[in-house]
């Protein structure tokens, strides 16, 4: 009911996007209610009554706004409606179009409202772009988790197990640029005088 309520609120706004909830839950309280109105129209009045007319031409720009926000959530521009006019074959293409699901990204008629619904404001993103509210990464990672895991460094790790060049575990020696277990900085002799080997592995005794 919301949806249908909403297409009044926007009585006349061709600009933005629909997503297919809001078009077809507009779509179906429009049907029942004409329907109930048609009826009221012939049972308490007659069958010349305007009652139905009425309601026809008063929700006839909300229908069509709609219409045209869904064609844009599809990444299509309003005109497209125009082709409900071709005898049959365009009332069917017409259908297609507003089944589709909406463009999960930014287009040029508005952010995906999908998202918006959802309270982030965000868009899906791209592959490789991180991620959006509430949803895991591109990579799975979720919200508040950098980088993906498995990639370098995992959250509180330097080096990531996986990633590092030595294959060192956190906390063990050295991670590159680290002073060693005895104190001594990258290239200093070890506590009896001994060089470090390559690598920064431990002094050989």
């Amino acid at each position: 009911m919301n949806y249908y309520l909403e297409a009044f609120r926007k009585y006349a706004t061709f600009s933005g996007r629909a997503r297919r909830k809001e078009y077809w839950m507009f779509t179906l309280f429009h049907l029942i209610a004409t329907i109930a109105v048609t009826v009221v129209d012939w049972v308490l009045w007659s069958p010349d009554s305007w009652l139905a007319l009425l309601y026809f031409l008063g929700t006839i720009v909300p229908a069509l706004a709609v219409g045209v926000r869904r064609l844009h959530d599809t990444g299509r521009t309003g005109w497209w409606y125009l082709i409900a006019l071709v005898p049959l074959v365009g009332a069917i293409v017409l259908l297609v179009f507003t089944c589709l699901d909406g463009d999960p990204h930014l287009n040029k008629w508005g952010s995906n409202p999908k998202h918006d619904e959802l309270g982030g404001g965000y868009d899906a993103p791209y592959p490789g772009q991180y991620p959006i509210a509430g949803q895991p990464g591109a990579y799975g990672q979720q919200p508040g988790q950098y980088p993906a895991p498995g990639q370098y460094p995992a959250p509180g790790q330097y080096p990531a197990p996986d990633a590092s060049p030595y294959g060192q575990q956190p906390g063990q020696y050295p991670a590159p640029g680290q002073p060693g277990p005895y104190g001594q900085q990258p290239g200093q002799p070890g506590p009896y005088g001994q060089q470090p080997g390559p690598y920064g592995q431990p002094p050989q005794n």
